[in-house]
């Protein structure tokens, strides 16, 4: 019965600080590193080097013309401003709605063979003739500061990436998928007092930059390209700083089943991601790197999803063994809050689509989906039935 508990509390103990435990490490070691530290904000706008804004993008038509117009009007001398797009295997009129602006610069490869996006962005990098390169997806539009906050970053020798910000413009504000705002709300504080520590651990695919001459070609199977661009980066002594003011900006899910499906993908890059980057696991050797890269992702993409329902299951044969009526147990306590938690989640999952919405309901909800992801994900990493190709989510309108 005794350890019983004592792997219950453990458990507990890591659910906790993966999703909020650490952020308030984080909020600790932050105010601390201020008091002993001045923070120097660079800037540096005389600091103009040519950049290359580089999309890989597949099928994306319905886009194009918004994007590119988009990329025009980005603040930032736009003779010193590339664009690469690699559309490899796009078979809807992309390459062709791109050619018309040709004539304004933009620059258009294209092979029938589809190889995924890493594919793209590996045969892509030999076009890149610029100190900065700046990744960006199709379907995202930029914020009018995004390249010169970048940019300016870069003008710190030590910055070797630099992530923009994703953020979600949704309609239906009340709805469970847009819930992802605000999960992302709280990604975007933590990854802010990352970089303030030390570094970011790793990049949003969205809009993330890095210095050209770091690229490394990177394995054709990989399923996490900014994250795993964006960690080798640190992991050669640079670090990866964050501006939140530089942002890409695109609509939610348009429904939970759509955002499952996007972060089961994300889930096995993740397990698949770990392995690759399992060198970084060492703290010795890389530090704070490390302290943050398991703080932030390693646990939620593996510990704490599987510690949900082994809290469950003991905490029922704790429930049976303390009797249901026992209110001077805390374990009573707990399992009857794990239940009420766990019902608020179906809840909010038959409310999802119906006229009556508690948006409460969608916090629980969106918590277990994100956690399912990570099992499910899990589970096709190791049976290899996860394709390199996306297989892009639906948005909402």
């Amino acid at each position: 019965m005794l350890t019983l508990k004592v792997i219950f509390w453990i458990l507990l103990f890591f659910v906790f600080y993966a999703y909020l435990g650490y952020g308030i490490v984080l909020f600790v070691l932050v105010k601390l590193k201020r008091l002993f530290t001045k923070t120097k904000v660079v800037q540096n706008n005389e600091y103009e080097p040519d950049v290359t804004l580089f999309v890989a993008a597949y099928n994306e038509k319905d886009y194009v013309d918004a994007k590119v117009q988009n990329s025009f009007s980005l603040e930032y001398p736009q003779e010193k401003v590339r664009q690469v797009w690699v559309t490899d295997g796009s078979n809807d009129g992309t390459p062709e709605m791109l050619q018309k602006y040709a004539s304004q610069g933009v620059e258009v490869y294209h092979t029938p063979a589809r190889g995924g996006k890493i594919g793209a962005m590996n045969r892509g990098m030999q076009f890149v003739k610029t100190p900065l390169v700046i990744f960006s997806d199709g379907n995202t539009m930029l914020g009018k500061e995004s390249i010169r906050r970048i940019v300016n970053m870069f003008s710190n020798p030590k910055v070797g990436c630099v992530s923009g910000e994703k953020r979600i413009y949704n309609k239906e504000k009340d709805s469970a998928a847009g819930t992802e705002g605000i999960y992302w709300k709280y990604e975007s504080k933590l990854k802010k007092w990352d970089a303030e520590l030390y570094s970011v651990v790793g990049a949003a695919g969205e809009l993330f930059a890095i210095r050209t001459e770091l690229f490394q070609e990177v394995e054709k199977d990989t399923l996490l390209d900014d994250f795993i661009i964006s960690l080798r980066v640190a992991m050669n002594g640079y670090t990866i700083q964050y501006d939140p003011e530089a942002y890409a900006i695109e609509t939610s899910s348009a429904n939970v089943k759509e955002e499952l499906k996007r972060k089961v993908r994300i889930a096995a890059g993740g397990i698949q991601s770990i392995i690759r980057l399992s060198p970084l696991l060492n703290i010795f050797k890389y530090g704070m790197l490390s302290f943050q890269y398991i703080s932030h992702r390693v646990l939620r993409w593996t510990i704490a999803p599987i510690a949900l329902p082994l809290l469950l299951l003991i905490n029922l044969f704790l429930f049976i063994q303390a009797g249901y009526s026992n209110f001077s147990d805390l374990f009573v306590w707990l399992f009857y809050a794990q239940i009420l938690f766990y019902i608020m989640a179906f809840l909010g999952w038959y409310l999802e689509n119906k006229a009556i919405k508690i948006k409460i309901l969608f916090i629980p909800y969106y918590f277990m989906i994100m956690n399912l992801a990570v099992l499910m994900g899990m589970k096709r990493y190791f049976k290899g039935s996860q394709s390199v190709n996306w297989e892009r989510a639906k948005r909402g309108s």
